[in-house]
């Protein structure tokens, strides 16, 4: 799929194999690049995802001058998360209070970063490519008026090709088309995997939990246009599904960030 600028009002669209690492090197000028990955308990793949930045997209590293660091959010990790994230190049902050959920490690992340474009990405990612980071970047080294870029992907479950992502599909994507209409084009309105520019992050509100990243798309768009959310396919994505019952404070977090955001009157 090719870039695609839709005349219904749709988040532009691109394919992460349209983005060369050296090209958008080149593009980025005197603007810094962080990744910040929030983590807790990922000892099984967090090296995976940063050692392949670390060494394709650093200097550090040996690799093409696109990110300036990698900074991992240890959100109160059990494990060895933290120790194997530093080995894989990364630099390593602690969330905070302990087990504060996502939304305050992504925004602890944010402030400890320095990038004029900060690019999020899970820790819990099975056979992480590089060309994630790529793919989030290009539509922001390319326009000056995109902000905020999603991927968005195959989640396979059980063998199957597609069937991941639950929440997504039977929470998120059904509150936006009933709540937020002009959003019911983005793929992956809960994906990890999310680029942006600073002047957003600057300007949003990182809500608590798992609705962090519905909030940021809504209140993005919301604040600076359509325009400025674009979307990238970066082909498929592996991680580990959690059971069902697990996810019921996920999906009560994304209904609290889109109902709030509606104007609904919330108890805790």
């Amino acid at each position: 799929m090719g870039k695609d600028q839709c005349v219904h009002g749709e988040p532009v669209s691109f394919h992460h194999s349209q983005f060369d690492a050296r090209d958008l090197a080149g593009r980025r000028g005197s603007q810094r690049i962080s990744v910040c990955i929030p983590a807790r308990d990922e000892e099984q793949t967090v090296a995976g995802v940063v050692e392949p930045l670390h060494r394709r997209l650093t200097r550090a590293g040996g690799g093409v001058d696109l990110v300036d660091e990698i900074v991992v959010v240890d959100d109160g990790s059990s494990d060895a998360t933290a120790a194997r994230a530093r080995r894989a190049g990364a630099l390593v902050v602690e969330a905070g209070q302990a087990g504060g959920g996502k939304g305050q490690a992504m925004s602890v992340g944010a402030a400890a970063t320095s990038g004029d474009i900060v690019v999020f990405l899970d820790a819990d990612v099975e056979r992480f490519d590089a060309n994630f980071v790529t793919g989030l970047l290009g539509p922001l080294l390319t326009d000056p008026e995109v902000l905020l870029v999603k991927g968005f992907y195959d989640r396979p479950l059980h063998g199957e090709r597609t069937g991941g992502g639950r929440v997504t599909e039977l929470v998120a994507r059904p509150l936006i088309a009933l709540l937020f209409p002009e959003l019911r084009h983005v793929r992956q309105p809960l994906a990890g995997e999310t680029a942006v520019r600073r002047r957003v992050l600057d300007t949003v509100t990182f809500d608590d939990g798992y609705g962090v990243e519905l909030g940021l798309l809504v209140d993005a768009a919301e604040a600076f246009g359509l325009r400025s959310v674009a979307q990238v396919d970066l082909g498929v994505r592996v991680h580990r599904n959690r059971p069902l019952d697990e996810l019921r404070g996920h999906a009560t977090d994304v209904l609290r960030a889109a109902l709030a955001r509606a104007g609904a009157q919330l108890t805790r």
